[in-house]
């Protein structure tokens, strides 16, 4: 496949049900879920990794956790209270640790695949949110083209 017909897709749950995220997975045809997330848990019903992989798995879609792309606690916090300069810092610093470097070479080598991927976090604005930071990595190293989903809100 080459790099121009290669699609990565990101995806973040905020304001969201698990219904409208996999209805917009399925829309684009999304065959692999890639969890972002440093820590695959959430008080949203539906999107704790074994729940949200049961319902990927009923509607034919892959799901792996990539646990060293999240972002660290000290980038969440900044997330959470609105520093973004201080994610940014803290999340490009994180990349270049050997797990997140593994993790980032595992994820550049299924998109090439050529496999409809896309990356799950929680923030529904991708600017807001490392996922944006990954793909733009990926799309750098592939050619990939990157398409920001917005399931509907609830």
């Amino acid at each position: 496949m080459t790099p121009r017909s290669t699609s990565l897709f990101t995806i973040g749950y905020e304001k969201a049900t698990p219904e409208a995220v996999l209805s917009e997975l399925k829309r684009a045809k999304v065959k692999l879920l890639i969890d972002t997330r440093a820590v695959a848990a959430s008080r949203k019903p539906g999107f704790s990794k074994r729940q949200l992989a049961a319902g990927l798995d009923e509607k034919g879609i892959g799901y792996l956790h990539l646990q060293k792309l999240g972002t660290p606690a000290e980038g969440r916090q900044a997330a959470r209270s609105g520093d973004m300069k201080t994610l940014w810092k803290i999340y490009n610093k994180h990349l270049k640790t050997p797990d997140a470097v593994e993790a980032m070479d595992e994820l550049v080598s299924i998109v090439k695949s050529g496999q409809p991927v896309c990356l799950l976090c929680f923030e529904r604005d991708p600017n807001c949110c490392h996922r944006s930071r990954i793909a733009e990595i990926v799309r750098e190293r592939t050619g990939a083209r990157v398409t920001d989903l917005v399931p509907p809100q609830f």
